[in-house]
């Protein structure tokens, strides 16, 4: 059973940093590309960023430049290192394990990530 564990959320003031950390449990780590998604209230979810098991990285627009996200095989770990926040990344930020061969896509349980103006 696969399992994913966010942690790292919580308030933090315009401009400031927080860093979301993803653990994933019963599978093969390194073989599946991870991405964190958020949901604000109101709108759809959307792929925030993305990490290929190779290390290659895409991002959306409005995170471009501010958000970071990487990967440490070693520790079956993900991260989402976030500075410059702004009020509008205020959502509940998601890990997620993408479908690859053989293997299914999850989702971990949500972190709520506020930013206050």
């Amino acid at each position: 059973q696969v399992q994913l564990v966010e942690s790292g959320g919580g308030l933090a003031q315009a401009g400031g940093s927080l860093r979301l950390s993803c653990v994933a449990s019963g599978s093969i780590f390194r073989l599946n590309a991870m991405g964190w998604y958020r949901q604000a209230p109101g709108k759809q979810r959307e792929l925030v960023a993305a990490i290929t098991s190779g290390g290659n990285t895409n991002y959306t627009d409005s995170v471009k430049g501010r958000f970071t996200i990487s990967r440490t095989n070693a520790k079956n770990t993900v991260y989402l290192q976030m500075n410059s926040l702004k009020p509008e990344d205020t959502a509940v930020y998601y890990c997620y394990r993408f479908r690859g061969p053989g293997t299914d896509d999850y989702w971990g349980q949500g972190t709520q990530v506020t930013v206050s103006s």
